[in-house]
């Protein structure tokens, strides 16, 4: 927990793991942790729990991107590196939206990432209470 620029102490989850069970009974897990290292993955299962897919980031052929920028940019940050691709195509759609006006395709709106912290914000002290 740290005070942010308002001076309000927020706490911020480094880790996190939970599912989410729907009505009808599919369920859905996350589990992530942020501090990690720069690869990630993510899975699903079938309701035996037996493996039916697995993605890895950075993928080979972004390793060897990551290969080159380390060497090109040995100050800087590790994900950096993995996330480039992503940079470039956010800069190339948020100028593409300066210059026409058009809705950035697949990018946040300031009204979703409000709206994202606000669940976030509702979400804090139930995981905080779940945590005791």
């Amino acid at each position: 927990t740290l005070p942010g620029p308002s001076g309000k102490d927020f706490t911020d989850f480094d880790k996190i793991k939970f599912t989410i069970k729907t009505k009808t009974g599919t369920e859905v897990s996350v589990q992530a942790d942020r501090c990690g290292g720069t690869d990630s993955y993510a899975y699903v299962t079938d309701a035996e729990g037996n493996e039916i897919f697995r993605y890895y980031m950075p993928d080979e052929e972004d390793k060897a991107h990551v290969k080159e920028l380390e060497a090109k940019y040995p100050t800087a940050m590790p994900y950096f590196f993995t996330q480039d691709p992503d940079y470039i195509t956010v800069k190339e759609r948020v100028a593409k939206h300066t210059v026409d006006g058009a809705p950035a395709d697949g990018v946040a709106t300031i009204g979703i990432a409000v709206d994202t912290l606000k669940v976030a914000e509702y979400l804090t002290p139930l995981l905080q209470e779940q945590l005791k």
